[in-house]
């Protein structure tokens, strides 16, 4: 189930390169159900928060009508930054699944293990998939994105 969970969150993905967004994309689910789905919107929104985490977490909130998301596992296909991986463990995300490292901006590990740190009141548990499509969508849309300018 893991493997399929990450192959929608890379539809997620896919779908922000349409509107010409970072290609990042995230699920929530609760129970085996997906219960939210999204990619980044930064740019179309013009809000520096519209990560993929942090719009999953907002929706999956409205479904669940509430702000605490126990028993939810997040699905996402890079790395969450520091304010992603902040607002996971403030959301009480039990799971988190991660397509690759981001080695610029990693709060999970990569730069920084926000999640692991000893003093945060909460622990998600963190599992690295390495999937080289997440890998893959990254690289080439920041080739095309170059070679634009």
């Amino acid at each position: 189930m893991k493997d399929f969970y990450m192959k929608e969150a890379l539809k997620e993905a896919y779908k922000a390169i349409d509107l010409k967004e970072i290609p990042v994309g995230a699920i929530i689910v609760k129970h085996n159900i997906i219960i939210a789905r999204t990619h980044n919107l930064k740019e179309s929104l013009k809000d520096a928060a519209a990560h993929a985490e942090i719009l999953a977490i907002k929706e999956a909130s409205k479904v669940l009508n509430n702000w605490r998301l126990k028993d939810c596992e997040m699905y996402v296909t890079l790395e969450p930054c520091p304010m992603c991986a902040s607002a996971i463990a403030q959301a009480r995300v039990s799971k988190l699944y991660i397509g690759t490292f981001d080695p610029t901006s990693g709060g999970c590990g990569s730069v920084i293990d926000v999640l692991g740190h000893a003093h945060l009141n909460y622990k998600v548990s963190v599992e690295w998939m390495y999937d080289e499509e997440c890998s893959y969508i990254l690289k080439n849309f920041f080739t095309n994105r170059r070679r634009q300018i």
